[in-house]
């Protein structure tokens, strides 16, 4: 088949690169040109190219599985693979360590070596469409900067902002995360070791009004994000640099992370905004489908999106490759695989954000809803056994149902009054306090 994918992002090299080692041909179309001739890359309309990213280990297993080559040229780059060794000795590999930058980077280079899959930059303006009299309508192409161009299967791979021609439909899920985010990377110097972390890869510390993340990539780069409530306007001021950095110093993980003895920052403070949970159904024409963040997006607090975009590429290969007679129709059984496997992680994270917005804001833990999974998960301080049953969970390798059965432990836990204590530092009336006194 002739296929064009929309949009050359990681979900995009992946499915076009796979569709490629088919036999079909394939032309990606992104209005990113790519890095320049010195190296550096924009990334324009990417605003979490540079931001802290989590590798699950969906990503590298569906690269292992539909596009070695893939994989091999993003642990050149730098990539670091992350196990853990469980009670009885096996190791269990859990994800990798990675700049988003430094992903995109390999994942191009390797697209590029790629023999049947054409990059090409351009601007998509609409779908061509030809009206069947039979059937509904479906798509035999696109328009980019004003020139047709055809193909049997459109695959729209565009991103969060991406629906050229409303590729898909308005979402049947969506909902603010109520959260904004400010994020810097730092590296390491030579020979200092990391600080604190809850596990292999990240800290997360939650505190009265906000929380804090640390991300730990490759190479001895680091992230550090502070989240704080959409609405709380005096925390903006954590965008400008002495107020981060003041702030850095007062949080005790912070401090001890970007303390100038152990890493210096690369990038100056990245803000994240208008961080929204969506999910899309499909067009369902004939032709067309679409795959990744113009399916489902979930805020990047918990580093899910592109374990969920890659699962999803892995689906629709599935589909594609099941021998069916129209190839063009895989949209109607793969929106099915999306409600099934995909949308339950965003009514997830619809419910964990407004939850968490809400204790910041001072509210007590509604006994009288079903617990989330984020406080069936949390009550694992007071009950072990809950880490037991929330293992599947935790590794994306079952979905949020899988915690059905935690949820009583969960509850009785909270039913005994405990709740679950903040980290040691600054609550956020202290942090605005002394971010008063900073000049910006």
């Amino acid at each position: 088949m002739d296929i064009i994918v929309i949009g050359s992002g990681p979900t995009g090299l992946l499915t076009g690169a796979a569709l490629a080692q088919r036999g079909h041909r394939v032309v990606s179309v992104d209005r990113d040109p790519g890095p320049a001739a010195d190296g550096s890359w924009a990334r324009r309309g990417v605003m979490q190219f540079e931001h802290a990213h989590g590798f699950r280990p969906q990503v590298g297993d569906v690269l292992a599985k539909r596009w070695p080559a893939g994989l091999e040229a993003w642990l050149e780059a730098g990539a670091d693979p992350v196990e853990i060794t469980l009670p009885d000795g096996t190791t269990v590999p859990i994800g990798h360590r990675s700049l988003r930058s430094t992903f995109e980077r390999g994942l191009r280079a390797a697209a590029l070596r790629t023999p049947g899959l054409e990059l090409r930059a351009g601007h998509v303006d609409v779908l061509l469409t030809t009206d069947d009299q039979v059937a509904d309508d479906q798509v035999t192409g696109i328009v980019i900067d004003g020139e047709p161009m055809r193909a049997d299967l459109v695959v729209d791979a565009s991103g969060r902002s991406g629906r050229p021609d409303r590729c898909a439909p308005d979402p049947t899920l969506i909902g603010s995360c109520g959260m904004a985010y400010v994020d810097r990377v730092y590296r390491l110097h030579p020979d200092a070791e990391p600080g604190p972390l809850d596990g292999p890869v990240a800290a997360v510390n939650d505190y009265d009004g906000y929380q804090i993340l640390v991300f730990l990539h490759h190479a001895g780069y680091f992230s550090v994000l502070i989240v704080e409530p959409l609405a709380d306007h005096e925390l903006k001021v954590l965008r400008h640099r002495p107020a981060f950095e003041a702030a850095c110093r007062a949080i005790p993980t912070l401090a001890a992370w970007t303390d100038p003895e152990r890493a210096e920052p690369v990038t100056g403070v990245l803000v994240g905004g208008a961080l929204r949970n969506t999910y899309r159904p499909q067009r369902l024409l004939r032709g067309l489908v679409t795959v990744g963040d113009a399916v489902a997006t979930t805020t990047p607090t918990r580093g899910r999106g592109l374990a969920l975009a890659y699962t999803q590429v892995d689906a629709l290969l599935e589909l594609l490759d099941d021998g069916s007679p129209d190839a063009r129709a895989v949209a109607e059984p793969f929106d099915a695989w999306c409600d099934t496997w995909i949308r339950p992680w965003v009514d997830d994270h619809l419910a964990v954000d407004d939850e968490l917005v809400e204790r910041w804001q001072g509210a007590d833990l509604d006994l009288t809803r079903p617990l989330t999974s984020n406080s069936i998960c949390t009550a694992a301080q007071v009950d072990p056994r809950i880490d037991e049953i929330a293992g599947p969970f935790y590794l994306m390798t079952a979905l949020p149902a899988c915690l059905e059965p935690a949820e009583p432990l969960a509850r009785a836990a909270y039913d005994s009054g405990w709740r679950p204590p903040y980290a040691a530092g600054p609550g956020r009336d202290d942090l605005v306090e002394m971010l008063a006194a900073v000049a910006v």
